[in-house]
C-alpha cells in the first residue's frame, strides 16, 4: 500500500514537470549481493534466503530492470553451493540481471593484478551457471570500492585482464554514500530504536535529493548541457529494502525513466576518455572531468550526524546520532 500510495504521487508529480524533465534516464545498480549482513547471516540460509526474497519483493513491483552484482565468496562455504543458486535465482525472477563484484570484494590497493584478477575468476562460477541455465551469460563487472588500480600499471593490468574475460565494465554516475547510512540503519536494528531508524531513512532520502542537484548539472557540463543517462550505485542491505521506493519515487518525481544498464551505456558519455588512476573509489563523472582537465568538485557528504554514528558501535549509535 504504501509503495502504491509513493509511486502514484510521483506518477502525479511527473506530469506537472517540462518535457524536457522526463528525458532523464537512470540504470540503477545493486551490490553486494547476496546481502550486506553479518557473518551470521551469511551462514544460514532459511534467513538469508528470506531476506533476499523480502528485497526482490520490494523491487519487483517498482521494475526497475537493474543489474546486481554478487560476492560469491560472502556465503559460508559450507552452504554456498545449496544457497547461493537459490539467492540468485530469486534476483533473476524479479527481472534483474546479474554481475561479477570478485569472489570477496577484494581491494586491488592492497593486492597486486594477479590476486585480483584471480579473485575475479573465482567469484564468477555459481552466477556463470545460474545465468546459463536461463539463457543468459556473465558479463557485468563493478569494481569494489569502485577502485580501479592506484598505479598505471595495475590499473592496465587489470582492464587488460577484464577485457580478456569478455566483461564489460559497469560504471558509475551516482554515488551516494548509502553505504554509511545502510551501516548506522543496521547499528538501530541491533537496538530496536524504530524511531531512530525512520530518522536515518528520512536523512538518506533527503540526502539522495541533495546529491541529485548536485549531480545532474554537473554530469551537463561534460555534455555541454544535455543531461546523460545515469548509472546509480545502490546496495542490497535493509535500509533499502525498507527505503528504496522513497528513492524510487524521488527519482519518478524528477522525469527519470528506469533504463537497463545496457541502454544507459549506449549513451556517448560512456565512451569519454578516462585517464584517472588515483588510490580512490569516485564517480566516472569526476573521472571524466579530471581527464578533461578540469577540478572535481565534490558531491555533498552525509550529514554530520550520520557520519558521527557511523563511527560508534551499536550500544553508542543512539548516543552518536545527535545533531551537532
Amino acid at each position: 500500500m504504501l509503495r502504491a500510495l509513493i509511486c502514484g504521487l510521483a506518477a502525479s508529480l511527473i506530469l506537472s514537470l517540462p518535457v524536457a524533465a522526463q528525458e532523464r534516464r537512470v540504470a540503477v545498480t545493486f551490490d553486494d549481493l547476496p546481502f550486506q549482513a553479518d557473518e551470521d547471516a551469511m551462514c544460514d540460509p532459511a534467513y538469508l534466503l528470506r531476506l533476499t526474497q523480502d528485497f526482490v519483493d520490494m523491487l519487483r513491483p517498482l521494475d526497475t530492470r537493474g543489474v546486481a552484482f554478487v560476492n560469491e565468496g560472502k556465503i559460508c562455504e559450507a552452504t554456498r553451493a545449496s544457497t547461493l543458486p537459490q539467492a540468485l535465482n530469486l534476483w533473476l525472477d524479479a527481472g534483474l540481471d546479474l554481475g561479477n563484484h570478485t569472489a570477496n570484494h577484494i581491494n586491488i590497493h592492497r593486492n597486486t593484478a594477479e590476486a585480483y584478477l584471480a579473485n575475479v575468476d573465482a567469484g564468477a562460477p555459481t552466477t556463470r551457471a545460474v545465468l546459463e541455465a536461463r539463457g543468459g551469460h556473465l558479463h557485468w563487472f563493478r569494481h569494489p570500492y569502485l577502485f580501479t588500480g592506484e598505479t598505471p600499471e595495475k590499473h592496465d593490468a587489470i582492464a587488460t585482464g577484464l577485457a580478456l574475460r569478455g566483461y564489460t565494465i559497469a560504471p558509475v554516475t551516482i554515488d551516494n554514500n548509502d553505504w554509511m547510512f545502510a551501516d548506522v540503519y543496521r547499528k538501530a536494528e541491533a537496538v530496536n530504536d524504530a524511531a531512530l531508524m525512520q530518522r536515518i531513512g528520512e536523512a538518506y532520502v533527503a540526502h539522495m535529493a541533495a546529491v541529485l542537484d548536485f549531480f545532474e548539472p554537473y554530469s551537463a557540463e561534460i555534455t555541454g548541457g544535455r543531461e546523460p543517462a545515469q548509472v546509480l550505485l545502490l546496495h542490497a542491505n535493509s535500509l533499502n529494502q525498507a527505503w528504496y521506493p522513497q528513492i524510487h519515487a524521488l527519482y519518478l518525481a524528477r522525469g527519470y525513466r528506469f533504463t537497463p544498464l545496457e541502454e544507459a551505456l549506449a549513451d556517448p558519455v560512456y565512451r569519454h576518455a578516462d585517464t584517472y588512476v588515483r588510490a580512490n573509489g569516485i564517480s566516472w563523472l569526476h573521472r571524466w572531468t579530471q581527464t578533461e582537465g578540469r577540478p572535481i568538485r565534490w558531491e555533498p557528504q552525509p550529514p554530520v550526524w550520520i557520519k558521527t554514528a557511523y563511527e560508534g558501535a551499536a550500544e553508542d549509535v543512539q548516543r552518536n546520532a545527535i545533531e551537532p
